[in-house]
Protein backbone atom coordinates (compact mmCIF):
# COMPACT_ATOMS: atom_id res chain seq x y z
CA UNK A 1 0.00 0.00 0.00
CA UNK A 2 1.28 3.26 -0.69
CA UNK A 3 1.89 5.57 2.25
CA UNK A 4 1.32 8.84 2.31
CA UNK A 5 3.71 9.77 5.36
CA UNK A 6 1.17 12.30 7.10
CA UNK A 7 0.00 11.59 10.66
CA UNK A 8 -3.15 13.12 11.75
CA UNK A 9 -3.48 15.04 16.00
CA UNK A 10 -6.44 15.97 17.04
CA UNK A 11 -6.25 17.67 20.13
CA UNK A 12 -9.09 19.26 22.63
CA UNK A 13 -8.92 23.08 22.09
CA UNK A 14 -8.09 25.27 24.99
CA UNK A 15 -10.27 28.08 26.05
CA UNK A 16 -9.54 31.38 24.41
CA UNK A 17 -6.81 33.08 26.14
CA UNK A 18 -5.59 29.90 28.02
CA UNK A 19 -2.33 28.47 27.05
CA UNK A 20 -1.85 24.22 27.55
CA UNK A 21 2.08 24.09 27.63
CA UNK A 22 2.00 20.35 27.33
CA UNK A 23 0.17 19.97 24.79
CA UNK A 24 2.31 22.76 23.14
CA UNK A 25 5.62 20.82 23.79
CA UNK A 26 4.39 17.57 22.79
CA UNK A 27 3.10 18.83 19.53
CA UNK A 28 6.47 20.55 18.65
CA UNK A 29 8.03 17.28 19.83
CA UNK A 30 5.95 15.20 17.74
CA UNK A 31 6.58 17.54 14.90
CA UNK A 32 10.50 17.01 15.15
CA UNK A 33 10.57 13.52 15.58
CA UNK A 34 8.91 12.67 12.42
CA UNK A 35 10.03 15.24 10.67
CA UNK A 36 13.13 13.09 11.29
CA UNK A 37 11.72 9.87 9.72
CA UNK A 38 10.55 12.00 6.80
CA UNK A 39 6.48 11.89 8.19
CA UNK A 40 4.70 14.67 8.44
CA UNK A 41 1.66 15.88 11.39
CA UNK A 42 -1.11 17.05 10.47
CA UNK A 43 -2.91 19.16 13.27
CA UNK A 44 -6.67 19.52 13.42
CA UNK A 45 -8.75 20.78 16.17
CA UNK A 46 -11.15 18.34 17.92
CA UNK A 47 -14.44 19.29 19.77
CA UNK A 48 -16.18 16.85 22.03
CA UNK A 49 -18.90 16.82 19.48
CA UNK A 50 -20.17 13.03 18.39
CA UNK A 51 -20.08 14.11 14.26
CA UNK A 52 -16.29 14.85 15.14
CA UNK A 53 -16.29 11.18 14.11
CA UNK A 54 -17.16 12.13 10.87
CA UNK A 55 -13.76 13.87 10.70
CA UNK A 56 -11.77 10.79 11.07
CA UNK A 57 -14.07 8.87 8.91
CA UNK A 58 -13.04 11.18 6.27
CA UNK A 59 -9.31 11.26 6.49
CA UNK A 60 -9.25 7.51 6.62
CA UNK A 61 -11.37 7.26 3.68
CA UNK A 62 -9.23 10.43 1.46
CA UNK A 63 -6.31 7.97 1.99
CA UNK A 64 -4.86 11.56 3.45
CA UNK A 65 -3.26 10.18 6.70
CA UNK A 66 -1.33 7.11 7.63
CA UNK A 67 -2.28 6.93 10.94
CA UNK A 68 -3.62 9.18 13.89
CA UNK A 69 -2.16 10.58 17.40
CA UNK A 70 -4.63 11.08 19.95
CA UNK A 71 -4.58 13.25 23.11
CA UNK A 72 -7.07 14.42 25.83
CA UNK A 73 -7.88 10.88 25.96
CA UNK A 74 -11.22 9.79 28.64
CA UNK A 75 -13.00 6.89 29.65
CA UNK A 76 -15.30 5.60 26.83
CA UNK A 77 -13.07 7.98 24.25
CA UNK A 78 -15.87 7.29 21.04
CA UNK A 79 -12.40 8.36 18.95
CA UNK A 80 -10.64 4.89 20.65
CA UNK A 81 -13.87 2.87 20.04
CA UNK A 82 -14.11 4.22 16.04
CA UNK A 83 -10.69 3.87 15.12
CA UNK A 84 -10.28 0.08 17.20
CA UNK A 85 -13.20 -1.05 14.92
CA UNK A 86 -11.83 0.74 11.99
CA UNK A 87 -8.94 -1.21 12.93
CA UNK A 88 -6.66 2.26 11.51
CA UNK A 89 -3.65 2.66 13.04
CA UNK A 90 -3.19 5.16 16.30
CA UNK A 91 -1.32 5.82 18.78
CA UNK A 92 -2.93 7.40 22.12
CA UNK A 93 -1.18 9.82 24.51
CA UNK A 94 -2.93 8.91 27.17
CA UNK A 95 -4.89 5.68 28.39
CA UNK A 96 -8.89 4.92 28.61
CA UNK A 97 -10.77 1.87 29.65
CA UNK A 98 -8.58 -0.44 30.83
CA UNK A 99 -10.61 -3.40 29.30
CA UNK A 100 -9.61 -1.82 25.90
CA UNK A 101 -6.44 -2.81 23.86
CA UNK A 102 -4.66 -0.43 21.99
CA UNK A 103 -0.89 1.62 21.29
CA UNK A 104 -0.91 4.18 24.03
CA UNK A 105 2.10 6.09 25.28
CA UNK A 106 1.33 7.58 29.09
CA UNK A 107 2.99 9.23 31.60
CA UNK A 108 2.25 7.56 35.56
CA UNK A 109 0.69 10.42 36.94
CA UNK A 110 -0.02 8.10 40.11
CA UNK A 111 4.15 8.13 40.39
CA UNK A 112 4.41 11.69 40.49
CA UNK A 113 1.62 12.67 43.24
CA UNK A 114 3.19 10.10 45.10
CA UNK A 115 6.49 11.00 44.77
CA UNK A 116 5.44 14.56 45.77
CA UNK A 117 3.19 13.79 48.39
CA UNK A 118 5.43 11.38 50.13
CA UNK A 119 8.52 14.29 49.95
CA UNK A 120 5.92 16.49 52.10
CA UNK A 121 5.35 13.67 54.13
CA UNK A 122 8.82 13.56 54.94
CA UNK A 123 9.28 17.21 55.43
CA UNK A 124 6.95 16.57 58.59
CA UNK A 125 3.52 17.21 56.91
CA UNK A 126 0.53 15.26 58.50
CA UNK A 127 -2.06 17.46 57.00
CA UNK A 128 -2.34 17.88 53.24
CA UNK A 129 -4.81 18.26 51.35
CA UNK A 130 -4.78 17.91 47.32
CA UNK A 131 -6.65 20.17 44.73
CA UNK A 132 -8.15 17.09 42.33
CA UNK A 133 -10.37 17.19 39.60
CA UNK A 134 -13.49 15.93 38.54
CA UNK A 135 -14.63 12.08 38.78
CA UNK A 136 -14.48 11.73 35.36
CA UNK A 137 -11.45 12.60 35.13
CA UNK A 138 -8.97 9.37 34.03
CA UNK A 139 -6.03 12.13 34.34
CA UNK A 140 -7.34 13.54 37.36
CA UNK A 141 -7.73 10.05 39.18
CA UNK A 142 -4.84 8.54 37.97
CA UNK A 143 -2.64 11.36 39.96
CA UNK A 144 -5.43 11.45 42.91
CA UNK A 145 -4.34 7.70 43.41
CA UNK A 146 -1.03 8.51 44.16
CA UNK A 147 -1.75 10.87 46.68
CA UNK A 148 -4.42 8.54 48.25
CA UNK A 149 -1.37 5.67 48.27
CA UNK A 150 1.42 7.86 49.84
CA UNK A 151 -1.44 9.06 52.55
CA UNK A 152 -2.28 5.38 53.13
CA UNK A 153 1.43 4.21 52.95
CA UNK A 154 2.50 6.63 55.86
CA UNK A 155 -1.00 5.46 57.84
CA UNK A 156 -1.91 9.25 57.88
CA UNK A 157 -5.86 9.68 57.83
CA UNK A 158 -6.99 10.67 54.48
CA UNK A 159 -9.96 13.25 55.75
CA UNK A 160 -12.15 13.98 52.85
CA UNK A 161 -12.63 17.41 53.65
CA UNK A 162 -8.66 17.96 52.18
CA UNK A 163 -9.73 16.43 49.15
CA UNK A 164 -11.43 19.12 47.05
CA UNK A 165 -12.22 18.47 43.09
CA UNK A 166 -13.17 20.92 40.76
CA UNK A 167 -11.94 22.12 36.94
CA UNK A 168 -8.27 22.85 36.96
CA UNK A 169 -8.24 26.87 36.34
CA UNK A 170 -6.39 29.57 38.06
CA UNK A 171 -9.87 30.53 40.26
CA UNK A 172 -11.15 26.84 40.95
CA UNK A 173 -7.35 26.90 42.80
CA UNK A 174 -7.89 29.60 44.46
CA UNK A 175 -11.77 29.62 45.72
CA UNK A 176 -10.30 25.99 46.71
CA UNK A 177 -7.71 26.93 48.71
CA UNK A 178 -9.23 30.03 50.69
CA UNK A 179 -11.79 27.64 51.98
CA UNK A 180 -8.91 25.42 53.16
CA UNK A 181 -7.33 28.16 54.83
CA UNK A 182 -10.64 29.70 56.49
CA UNK A 183 -10.36 26.39 58.39
CA UNK A 184 -9.95 26.20 61.82
CA UNK A 185 -5.60 26.52 62.63
CA UNK A 186 -5.97 22.90 64.16
CA UNK A 187 -7.65 21.74 60.81
CA UNK A 188 -6.34 23.95 58.14
CA UNK A 189 -3.31 21.98 56.20
CA UNK A 190 -0.06 22.88 56.19
CA UNK A 191 0.52 21.58 52.56
CA UNK A 192 -1.53 21.51 49.49
CA UNK A 193 -0.56 18.84 46.29
CA UNK A 194 -2.16 20.49 43.35
CA UNK A 195 -3.17 18.59 39.74
CA UNK A 196 -1.82 21.00 37.89
CA UNK A 197 0.24 24.60 38.01
CA UNK A 198 -2.76 26.65 37.21
CA UNK A 199 -4.16 25.51 40.30
CA UNK A 200 -1.00 25.74 42.29
CA UNK A 201 -0.80 29.32 41.33
CA UNK A 202 -4.20 29.88 42.39
CA UNK A 203 -3.11 28.16 45.66
CA UNK A 204 -0.34 30.76 45.92
CA UNK A 205 -2.96 33.59 45.42
CA UNK A 206 -5.05 32.57 48.02
CA UNK A 207 -2.25 32.06 50.40
CA UNK A 208 -1.03 35.63 50.16
CA UNK A 209 -4.30 36.36 50.53
CA UNK A 210 -4.89 35.35 53.71
CA UNK A 211 -0.90 37.32 54.31
CA UNK A 212 0.95 33.66 54.56
CA UNK A 213 4.40 33.16 53.67
CA UNK A 214 4.25 30.39 51.22
CA UNK A 215 7.22 27.30 52.07
CA UNK A 216 6.71 28.53 55.38
CA UNK A 217 3.19 28.60 56.22
CA UNK A 218 2.22 27.04 53.60
CA UNK A 219 4.02 24.54 51.10
CA UNK A 220 2.77 24.09 47.92
CA UNK A 221 3.17 21.40 44.96
CA UNK A 222 2.38 21.67 41.81
CA UNK A 223 2.05 19.04 38.42
CA UNK A 224 3.44 19.28 35.16
CA UNK A 225 6.30 21.70 35.72
CA UNK A 226 4.74 24.28 32.99
CA UNK A 227 7.57 26.46 31.54
CA UNK A 228 6.81 29.66 33.69
CA UNK A 229 6.60 28.20 37.09
CA UNK A 230 10.33 28.45 38.06
CA UNK A 231 9.72 32.84 37.63
CA UNK A 232 7.10 32.82 39.79
CA UNK A 233 7.93 34.03 43.41
CA UNK A 234 8.61 31.91 45.30
CA UNK A 235 9.54 29.66 42.48
CA UNK A 236 7.21 26.50 42.35
CA UNK A 237 8.18 23.37 42.80
CA UNK A 238 6.23 21.15 40.86
CA UNK A 239 6.26 17.35 38.90
CA UNK A 240 7.73 17.72 35.69
CA UNK A 241 6.57 15.54 33.02
CA UNK A 242 9.04 14.06 30.11
CA UNK A 243 6.68 15.37 27.48
CA UNK A 244 9.18 15.85 24.60
CA UNK A 245 10.09 11.47 24.95
CA UNK A 246 6.22 10.95 25.08
CA UNK A 247 5.97 12.61 21.59
CA UNK A 248 8.95 10.97 20.40
CA UNK A 249 7.38 7.64 21.60
CA UNK A 250 4.16 8.16 20.06
CA UNK A 251 5.54 8.73 16.75
CA UNK A 252 8.16 5.79 17.19
CA UNK A 253 5.22 3.97 17.65
CA UNK A 254 2.76 4.67 15.15
CA UNK A 255 5.86 4.49 12.47
CA UNK A 256 6.45 1.06 13.63
CA UNK A 257 2.37 -0.02 13.36
CA UNK A 258 2.10 1.30 9.83
CA UNK A 259 5.03 0.20 8.45
CA UNK A 260 4.12 -3.02 9.78
CA UNK A 261 6.75 -3.67 12.09
CA UNK A 262 5.84 -5.11 15.08
CA UNK A 263 6.42 -2.86 17.92
CA UNK A 264 8.32 -3.79 21.07
CA UNK A 265 5.48 -2.79 23.26
CA UNK A 266 2.94 -0.99 22.60
CA UNK A 267 1.99 0.34 26.11
CA UNK A 268 4.61 2.58 27.26
CA UNK A 269 4.68 4.64 30.98
CA UNK A 270 6.77 7.50 31.15
CA UNK A 271 8.24 8.34 34.91
CA UNK A 272 7.61 11.84 35.99
CA UNK A 273 9.99 13.73 38.17
CA UNK A 274 9.76 16.15 41.17
CA UNK A 275 11.20 19.31 40.79
CA UNK A 276 11.37 21.48 44.13
CA UNK A 277 11.89 24.55 44.67
CA UNK A 278 10.94 27.00 47.51
CA UNK A 279 7.25 26.99 47.01
CA UNK A 280 7.36 23.71 49.24
CA UNK A 281 9.72 25.93 51.62
CA UNK A 282 12.29 24.59 54.77
CA UNK A 283 10.12 24.54 57.40
CA UNK A 284 9.27 21.70 59.93
CA UNK A 285 6.08 20.34 60.95
CA UNK A 286 6.45 18.30 64.27
CA UNK A 287 3.08 17.80 65.58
Amino acid sequence: MSLSFMIGYSWTQTEPGQVNHILDQFLSSMVREAGAVNYFVLPFPFSEDRSQIDIYRDLIRSGNVDGFVLSSINYNDPRVQFLLKQKFPFVAFGRSNPDWDFAWVDIDGTAGTRQAVEYLIGRGHRRIAILAWPEDSRVGNDRLQGYLEAMQTAQLPIETGYILRGEGTFEVGRAMTLHLLDLSPERRPTAIMTLNDTMAIGAMAAARERGLTIGTDLAIIGFDDAPMVQYLFPPLSSVRQPIAEAGRKCIELLVAIVEGREPEQKHILLQPSLIIRASEGHHHHHH
